[in-house]
């Protein structure tokens, strides 16, 4: 914007008429000073006319905008509104498509269950008579049995009878012998009969043995024995016996004679009968107490 340079009022030549020089120079920079600041205001009023022109403009261009986002916002809403309404149209009716499917679906598999289960009923049935002819025929089969049984029972009664009689009699045979300590009597048995017969009466344990004659003691039960020798001729035998950590020698014993020694975990003497003496060996069994109380 081009400005009007300042206007200087010329200083009076000389006289009278300088106050009038002076004053015009006054007015003068006065008027050039409001012709400035009007210039200067025509100015703004341009420049702010501009502005509210761009503003205007702006707030256009806004609103414009605003109106396009309203409307693509409706139709965008709209476009939702219509694809959620066809997708629950779709949910609906596939819906009520599968609860279709599903009911026929029962219905015939109630269909073939209730045929599924005539079949086995009647597959039942025909077993069960089938079932009823082989109980009674096994019955028939059991009930003679039963009578075989019963006839086989009878024999065995007999049987044990006659077993037990054979066993009385042979208990009531045993040879009671004197021991060879403190006088004590014995049943004594010389064959595996009559050792069978000791073992139904259930008052000793018996431990059968075979014994060699050896350089180490030999287990029998829970004492050792060492054969020492042997006289087949006289029937006699000399061994040693190991219990308690303790060895005792029994020197020239008789066949069938019970040999007798005490341990401290028995009241009651243990005792070694021997039945037959060979060359260089021994058999016969071992008896010991079934209660085991300690000694005092």
């Amino acid at each position: 914007m081009a400005t009007n340079p300042p206007f200087y009022p010329q200083p009076p030549k000389s006289g009278s008429n300088l106050p009038m020089a002076l004053a015009g120079g006054a007015i003068v920079a006065m008027l050039a000073g409001n012709i400035y600041l009007f210039i200067q205001i025509q100015d703004l009023k341009k420049e702010s006319v501009k502005t509210r022109d761009a503003m205007q403009a702006e707030i256009e261009k806004l609103e414009e905008n605003t109106t396009a986002v309203g409307a693509s916002s409706r139709k965008h809403a709209e476009q939702l509104r219509e694809a959620v309404d066809s997708s629950r149209r779709q949910a609906i009716e596939a819906a009520n498509a599968a609860a279709n499917r599903a009911k026929q679906e029962a219905i015939a598999s109630s269909t073939d269950s209730a045929k599924k289960l005539e079949a086995q009923q009647q597959q039942m049935q025909t077993k069960l008579t089938s079932d009823i002819g082989d109980v009674k025929q096994q019955a028939t089969t059991a009930n003679t049995k039963i009578e075989s049984v019963t006839s086989e029972v009878g024999t065995v009664k007999g049987e044990v009878a006659n077993t037990k009689s054979e066993l009385d009699k042979t208990i009531a045979e045993l040879k009671s012998v004197k021991g060879d300590l403190s006088g004590t009597n014995s049943l004594v048995a010389t064959n595996g009969k009559e050792l069978q017969a000791l073992r139904r009466l259930g008052e000793r344990n018996y431990t059968e043995f075979k014994l060699l004659k050896t350089k180490e003691p030999q287990r029998v039960g829970d004492i050792a024995l060492l054969l020492k020798k042997t006289d087949p001729k006289r029937n006699k035998f000399t061994l040693e016996v190991k219990a308690d950590d303790k060895s005792t020698e029994k020197k020239d014993k008789n066949v069938n004679e019970p040999v007798q020694f005490y341990v401290a975990k028995a009241a009651q003497p243990y005792e070694i009968v021997v039945n037959n003496v060979g060359k260089d060996q021994i058999s016969g069994y071992l008896s010991t107490p079934k209660d085991r109380i300690p000694r005092n």
